[in-house]
C-alpha cells in the first residue's frame, strides 16, 4: 500500500514504509505457513485461538464463578452453540473459576507452560 500523502512529514513517511515492508513480508500468500511463533510454550496456535475464543464470552463479571455463572454471562454475550456447548460440559458441582485458563484446563485445554520459558 503506498501512502505518498503530503500533509506529514518525512520521518512518518519513512516509518509508513518500514511498516508496509513488514506487512509485506509477513503476509504468506498461499495461506499456509508456521504459525507456532506466536504461541506459547506449551500451547499450539490452534490451542491459543480456541482458548481465546472461549475467553471472548466469558465476561469479567462471571469470575469467579461456577459453570452456571459462565453459562449465564456466555448467554448475555450471545456466545456461539460450541462456546455453550462446551461450557455446558463443565461439572456441575460448585466448583468456582477464577480465570479463563482455569476454564480451559477444565475443559481439557493445554495452558502455556511457564517452567518451560524459551
Amino acid at each position: 500500500m503506498e501512502r505518498g500523502n503530503t500533509k506529514h512529514g518525512v520521518a512518518l513517511d519513512e516509518r509508513l514504509a518500514r511498516e508496509d515492508a513488514i506487512e509485506a513480508r509477513d503476509v504468506d500468500p498461499e495461506g499456509g505457513g508456521d504459525r507456532s511463533g506466536g504461541a506459547p510454550v506449551g500451547m499450539t496456535p490452534d490451542e491459543v485461538e480456541a482458548r481465546s475464543n472461549l475467553g471472548r464470552y466469558i465476561p469479567k463479571a462471571s469470575l469467579p464463578g461456577d459453570r452456571d455463572d459462565l453459562i449465564a454471562g456466555a448467554t448475555e454475550l450471545d456466545a456461539p452453540d460450541e462456546v455453550l456447548d462446551a461450557l455446558e460440559a463443565l461439572p456441575s458441582d460448585d466448583t468456582q473459576y477464577e480465570t479463563v485458563n482455569q476454564v480451559w484446563a477444565a475443559l481439557g485445554g493445554r495452558n502455556e507452560d511457564p517452567s518451560r520459558r524459551p
